[in-house]
């Protein structure tokens, strides 16, 4: 099927995924005298650090969401189609998609991560994941269907399974997943739920690791793990997730937690596309890159963002999957493959860290910038205004900060909206599986 793209006597540069790397590639290109064509399954950009507040009731999806197409309004060399990249010929220089094939003379895979279950179907098939628009909604609506069974559920096995709210992970996603759940307990639940007894109701964050927050400092890790035993998380380290079927969270060397509803924030890896056979896929699903972002064993595919991982002696495991990351190889990118129809020296990939943070509530995150370390009050006024700046869309950062604003003085989360009911296949009998489970809570 013919893709009906624009004809051009410029270089066409594919760029698949519209993230963080792959817009601020594209952007770079502006004026450049090259053909853009972008590539995504999604007419929209995901602001993904902010998903965890979609999932509970804080923000709306529109609010993180914006339009590739207005993003890109005026630049004539870019072209965007929604559509999903099946298969990469490379000897061909051609994509297979659901659309069609599509030629290109250099390819750029910007495709981020998704959810690593590590190979346990298991988990996989029960647990909720939270890396769209999409599982962020599924998980919100299944939070607060929980609740609403709760009180009309009569067998008490069942009543105490929809109560107990399980994080997997104490990585950034799974500390503020963990914190904002608690926050609904607190602030939400006594007031849309004033029947229901708050000590029923208990959020676990589980943690392979003896830390939260590995890659951040001792400082951050401690401070974290005190907010949230604070607010009422029961925070469990070194504890190994072996299983879980619907119902029953088996861990290692201690006893099974019921649990209805069980977030996985445990590992992501990269979102790889068949086709590249000589490419090496490294640590966390990822494919391996020189410092020119280029696919080592190509010479005209890269990968930036989460997908790719630079291996030197500097990075021997790569660099964070994080934003920052994806937009400075975007940008970097982008004046490399410049320089090549220049014929000008390539220039190697340097990560500038600009630091790290994690919120965990109200008036409560922490942050490191440098050597620079602090928590509270002000680490979360900074985080906000971190994450608000960082927003895509002018609209999208007023309506963000309207409803923080709101939800500061009213101590409220205004969307708590079942907009689709949701509901995994659940065949497990509970009276057969209590007989084998230990009440961790009363």
């Amino acid at each position: 099927m013919d893709l009906q793209l624009p004809k051009s006597e410029h270089p066409r540069i594919v760029i698949v995924g519209g993230g963080f790397g792959g817009i601020e590639l594209a952007k770079r290109l502006k004026k450049k005298p090259f053909q853009v064509v972008m590539l995504d399954k999604h007419n929209y950009h995901t602001f993904q650090p902010l998903l965890y507040q979609v999932a509970t009731g804080g923000l709306e999806a529109e609010s993180i969401a914006f339009p590739l197409r207005k993003i890109f309004k005026g630049q004539k060399n870019l072209t965007f189609r929604v559509t999903k990249v099946k298969n990469i010929d490379a000897e061909k220089n051609c994509l297979k998609t659901d659309i069609g094939d599509i030629s290109y003379d250099y390819l750029v895979l910007a495709t981020g991560s998704t959810s690593n279950f590590f190979g346990n179907k298991e988990i996989e098939q029960n647990s909720m994941p939270m890396k769209s628009i999409p599982e962020a909604l599924d998980l919100r609506s299944l939070i607060l269907q929980n609740f609403e069974k709760s009180l009309i559920e009569t067998d008490v096995i069942k009543k105490h399974a929809l109560l107990n709210f399980v994080v997997v992970g104490g990585g950034p996603t799974g500390v503020e997943t963990s914190g904002a759940i608690a926050e609904l307990k607190k602030h939400v639940i006594p007031n849309d739920y004033p029947e229901m007894d708050l000590n029923k109701i208990n959020i676990y964050l589980v943690e392979n690791s003896p830390e939260l927050l590995g890659p951040m400092s001792p400082q951050a890790q401690v401070k974290s793990k005190e907010f949230l035993i604070e607010m009422g998380v029961r925070v469990m380290n070194e504890t190994r997730v072996l299983g879980y079927d619907g119902l029953t969270l088996t861990l290692q060397d201690k006893d099974p937690i019921m649990a209805s509803t069980v977030i996985w924030s445990a590992g992501v890896k990269g979102e790889l596309v068949a086709g590249l056979d000589r490419a090496e896929v490294v640590r966390g699903g990822r494919l391996k890159t020189d410092q020119q972002n280029l696919i080592v064993g190509y010479n005209n595919v890269y990968a930036i963002g989460d997908v790719a991982s630079i291996i030197d002696e500097a990075t021997p495991n790569g660099h964070p999957g994080v934003a920052p990351v994806a937009i400075q190889q975007g940008h970097h990118l982008a004046k490399n493959l410049v320089n090549i129809i220049e014929n000008k020296p390539l220039e190697p990939f340097k990560y500038f860290d600009k630091g790290s943070m994690a919120t965990v509530g109200r008036n409560k995150a922490v942050v490191d910038i440098g050597k620079i370390r602090f928590q509270g009050v002000f680490a979360w006024f900074t985080w906000m205004f971190v994450h608000l700046m960082s927003l895509v869309g002018f609209r999208n950062k007023i309506i963000v900060f309207v409803n923080w604003l709101w939800s500061y003085f009213s101590y409220d989360r205004g969307t708590r909206l079942i907009i689709r009911t949701f509901a995994k296949d659940r065949s497990v009998d509970y009276r057969k599986e209590v007989e084998s489970v230990k009440e961790v809570s009363r």
